[in-house]
């Protein structure tokens, strides 16, 4: 018997933007629909208003904030975790009931009590003034993860590689349900580890930066950006050996000049199928 549409594993594209404050393109975040659970990967700028933007405009329940209870962050830069006191107390005023679960490296821990320590006089008006709200919904449960499996549940099983990022600890995720393998990047310039991570993935979504536009910079920005990102190229010939059913481009630097000039780069070197991914975007 085939999958139903409504049980399929969705991608929803809620972030697909940089640091670079771009109105049509929040911070980086995806998410995962596995039947009516929606698991979160990053949370920048604007996450839980793209997602209500998600229930409103395109139907998908899960994302409804009071349903927000999951994310995992591929490392502690700003522009991935930006909207993490929006993704802690949102989803809680609009009436979530449980705590927010987050999954991300060493560090995690540390920012989190510190976004719930700077917000201690709105929780205790909330909870104890004219603004009655219960008393679960802004908690939250850390786990700071090492690699390999770091979750799993009926709907998937989520495993986590350490991947290169400066100085940063980083980590990609591979999500595997009953009907596809998804693979989200982080921010990763490419190590030998990555091949094999992405094999046989049904979507890769993946950070890159043009390489045309590098070369057009000053040689200290050239030599920062290709120690710590992707660049169109290098993800050609990546895609070239692991022969993803769709890759996904998000994160994209440079795009700004030309909103198809990475997918332009990489379809010169890579045959299947890519697409530079937008907000709001359904896969």
């Amino acid at each position: 018997m085939s999958m139903s549409n409504i049980d399929k594993t969705k991608v929803v594209l809620l972030g697909t933007g940089t640091p670079i404050p771009d109105p049509l393109r929040s911070g980086p975040s995806v998410a995962i629909i596995v039947k009516k659970k929606a698991y979160l990967v990053d949370c920048g700028v604007g996450v839980v208003r793209r997602a209500a933007e998600a229930v409103t405009l395109l139907g998908i329940k899960p994302l409804q904030p009071p349903f927000l209870n999951k994310v995992l962050l591929t490392h502690l830069h700003s522009d991935h975790t930006l909207g993490l006191p929006d993704l802690i107390f949102t989803p809680w005023v609009a009436g979530r009931k449980k705590p927010l679960e987050i999954f991300g490296p060493k560090g995690t821990q540390a920012m989190a009590d510190h976004i719930i320590s700077a917000y201690k006089i709105d929780i205790d008006e909330r909870i104890n003034g004219l603004e009655p709200a219960n008393d679960k919904g802004h908690q939250i449960i850390i786990h700071e993860i090492s690699p390999g499996i770091i979750y799993e549940d009926s709907n998937v099983k989520i495993e986590a590689l350490p991947v290169k990022h400066g100085n940063l600890t980083s980590f990609a995720y591979k999500f595997i349900t009953k009907d596809r393998i998804i693979v989200i990047s982080g921010d990763t310039t490419v190590i030998d580890e990555l091949a094999d991570f992405y094999e046989g993935c049904d979507i890769l979504i993946h950070e890159v930066y043009s390489q045309t536009a590098l070369e057009r910079l000053p040689p200290n920005w050239q030599n920062y950006h290709s120690s710590v990102h992707t660049s169109s190229l290098e993800l050609a010939n990546l895609a070239t050996i692991t022969k993803p059913g769709l890759l996904i481009l998000y994160h994209q630097l440079f795009w700004h000049l030309n909103d198809n000039i990475c997918v332009e780069e990489i379809k010169k070197l890579y045959k299947g199928k890519v697409i530079s991914g937008k907000d709001l975007e359904v896969y």
